[in-house]
């Protein structure tokens, strides 16, 4: 397999604020990797960290090889990566333009591309989200909680990014929107190519779809390797620190 992301020996926070320490963490071409983890182990600032919000002390982000880390947000995401923040964040910013219609969100993120790309790249998001049609003259600030997500998460894709970053894709939506959710994760992959780094608190649900997995403790990965070792025991004891 290609390495599309490696990280290493990554030190990041915020100003004076060390969260992470020594994160080592790649994805492949084609993966979907899930990071697991307590709440404040320091997973959102990890993708933080891989798009430019964070502050990079030391260790190296290599997209495709090239050295992102430090790089401003908007130079991350010029180089192939689609980053959904859960909504809200600790930073105020929405991931979605409330008074705009679904439509419109989807054109504001595609302002870069060409007419003839836009077309084309909004009717594939529409494949994978096919409630955004019925939806598409609705203002974003009339949709629900999972619309909002979805939305949010089409306004990356639209991009065709090579690396796509879901930071709790699924918090707060009804069960039933949950499984749904994630077969879309796994269409996005399976459908559009598209790597997948994901962060998520349901665990069961993201080792479903996972290839591999990732769990950081109090800032520091515990466990790397295959989803399939890791059982209710395992992880219960990982996430207490054992």
């Amino acid at each position: 397999m290609t390495e599309l992301l490696s990280i290493e020996r990554l030190e990041a926070g915020y100003g004076k604020f060390h969260v992470l320490f020594n994160v080592d963490l790649v994805v492949n071409s084609g993966e979907i990797v899930v990071v697991l983890g307590p709440n404040g182990a320091g997973k959102s600032t990890l993708l933080n960290s891989i798009v430019g919000i964070a502050d990079v002390y030391s260790g190296s982000i290599k997209l495709n090889g090239r050295e992102i880390a430090g790089r401003a947000p908007h130079e991350v995401t010029k180089l192939g990566v689609a980053y959904v923040m859960q909504s809200p964040n600790n930073f105020g910013t929405p991931n979605i333009f409330s008074e705009l219609t679904v439509y419109e969100n989807l054109i504001a993120a595609s302002a870069t591309l060409q007419k003839r790309e836009i077309t084309e790249r909004i009717e594939k998001v529409y494949e994978i989200f096919p409630k955004l049609t019925e939806l598409k003259n609705r203002k974003a600030k009339f949709l629900s909680g999972g619309e909002r997500q979805m939305l949010a998460i089409s306004m990356g894709l639209v991009k065709e990014p090579k690396l796509l970053m879901l930071d709790e894709p699924t918090a707060g939506l009804a069960p039933k929107l949950v499984t749904e959710f994630f077969k879309s994760i796994r269409a996005i992959r399976d459908n559009l190519g598209i790597s997948i780094l994901l962060v998520e608190q349901n665990v069961r649900k993201a080792l479903e779809i996972g290839d591999r997995a990732y769990v950081l403790v109090t800032g520091r990965i515990k466990y790397s390797g295959g989803v399939r070792e890791l059982d209710e025991e395992k992880l219960a004891n990982l996430f207490l620190g054992q």
